[in-house]
């Protein structure tokens, strides 16, 4: 078991398009986390913040696929849509929409960059329609779900759950 640990992932907004970057490191391989953002399963026990129960309803990680999950918080369920655009063994582009604000899909591209020794830097960006809605997702609380999500994840990988 592994005894690294990590800062929290590093969240920043482009000053010249409504893009979010976040870039994060773990003690994983991008194989390893290209299977932990595609196998549903996976992907349930780990995404989003602490306290929040992931139903996947349906999940198609393939190039022209599509996936769509259910958070509960407090009794509350929150859907999510998209499609995958790309799926490869370097790299995920998707779309993302919460289905409360349908207008508001955004591009997301995750590439898995190797770090050799079985460590992989993740950078991932979200492209929104607007500098507003940009804005909106930051002061969202997003963090909170972005940090909280990776820590499941290395915890996932730490305890072997994730080959």
């Amino acid at each position: 078991m592994s005894t690294t640990t990590y800062p929290e992932a590093v969240i920043e907004a482009d000053k010249e398009l409504p893009i979010i970057r976040i870039t994060r490191d773990f003690q994983a391989t991008p194989a390893q986390l290209i299977t932990a953002h595609t196998d549903p399963e996976l992907y349930a026990r780990w995404v989003g913040p602490d306290g929040i129960s992931v139903e996947i309803d349906y999940w198609d990680a393939r190039t022209g696929g599509s996936w769509r999950f259910l958070n509960t918080h407090h009794g509350q369920d929150f859907a999510f849509h998209g499609s995958f655009h790309e799926v490869s063994d370097t790299r995920i582009v998707q779309t993302f929409t919460w289905e409360a604000m349908p207008e508001g899909v955004s591009l997301e591209t995750l590439t898995f960059e190797d770090l050799g020794d079985g460590r992989t830097r993740l950078h991932a960006q979200s492209l929104v329609d607007s500098f507003e809605a940009r804005d909106g997702w930051l002061a969202s609380g997003m963090e909170v779900g972005v940090n909280d999500g990776y820590a499941k994840l290395d915890a996932l990988l730490a305890d072997g759950g994730l080959r």
